[in-house]
């Protein structure tokens, strides 16, 4: 008998077998978010971007965009619209009824408004606790980031706490984004999980910092990376879900897929 070599590992892999996925989250809805679009669409990106749907007349709020200028620079867009809360308060300094509210009032509006099915979100001031993350689940969320940063490129274990991998302000930006597209699972010993840099922060700060280069530089190499998928987190969190619902044979030669997502799977070198 043959011996049969041992590696029987399976990696998820993103459309078309990729290893790595990008992801934008930016939030409030502001004036910058036009330029930040047409930055994402000029390089064939996607972005998700965290409404709040009780402040649209607070334009000197870091210059929000009234209703209409918000409905028209993204409906129909292809970026995605999530929750941050109708009125952008602490969920975790509310009674839970009233953060609960919160979410519910948000996330009825951008259904009704954009057309679609919102099941994503971002806390304001990062507001959130054991307590919140349960609610949510009862509330239809299937994500929510955080804004602490892992520096890393790991999928969270829990999408109701989506840590992303760093603010587009942090110190670690660049190195991080050198690894990210010089690098691959495939390096890693061992553990060649999928990797997922998500990047987050306000289209505003751009202004207030006068540095459009750092996304504009960033969006320019994302675009030449062909071993990158680009989504939206709502797309990410989806996919990841139809993955860990494929199921398998026992002696995992088998597998069926029972959602309506194509799914990508690495078993002993060879892409499915």
């Amino acid at each position: 008998m043959s011996f049969r070599q041992m590696y029987e590992e399976k990696y998820m892999r993103f459309p078309q077998g990729k290893q790595k996925a990008l992801s934008f989250s930016y939030d409030d809805g502001v004036k910058a978010d036009k330029r930040l679009v047409k930055i994402l669409d000029g390089c064939g990106l996607k972005g998700t971007f965290n409404l709040n749907n009780l402040l649209f007349d607070c334009e000197n709020w870091h210059g929000r965009m009234d209703e209409e200028d918000t409905y028209k620079t993204f409906y129909g867009s292809g970026h995605e619209v999530a929750v941050h809360g109708a009125r952008h308060i602490f969920l975790d300094k509310v009674p839970l009824a009233e953060a609960a509210n919160e979410i519910l009032q948000n996330r009825l509006y951008l259904e009704n408004k954009f057309k679609k099915i919102v099941r994503g979100m971002a806390y304001a001031y990062n507001g959130y606790n054991d307590r919140i993350i349960e609610m949510l689940k009862t509330l239809g969320v299937a994500y929510a980031r955080t804004t602490d940063s892992t520096h890393s490129f790991g999928l969270p274990e829990n999408w109701l706490k989506l840590n992303p991998t760093c603010h587009h302000a942090d110190a670690e930006f660049k190195n991080l984004a050198d690894r990210f597209f010089g690098g691959s699972p495939d390096n890693e010993f061992k553990h060649r999980e999928p990797w997922f840099f998500l990047v987050w922060g306000h289209s505003y700060e751009f202004d207030d910092n006068n540095n459009w280069h750092i996304i504009e530089d960033f969006a320019k190499r994302a675009a030449k990376a062909e071993d990158v998928w680009s989504a939206t987190c709502g797309e990410v969190c989806d996919y990841c879900a139809a993955y860990e619902n494929l199921v398998f044979s026992l002696d995992g030669e088998r597998v069926f897929n029972p959602s309506h997502i194509h799914v990508w799977i690495e078993i002993r070198g060879k892409f499915y």
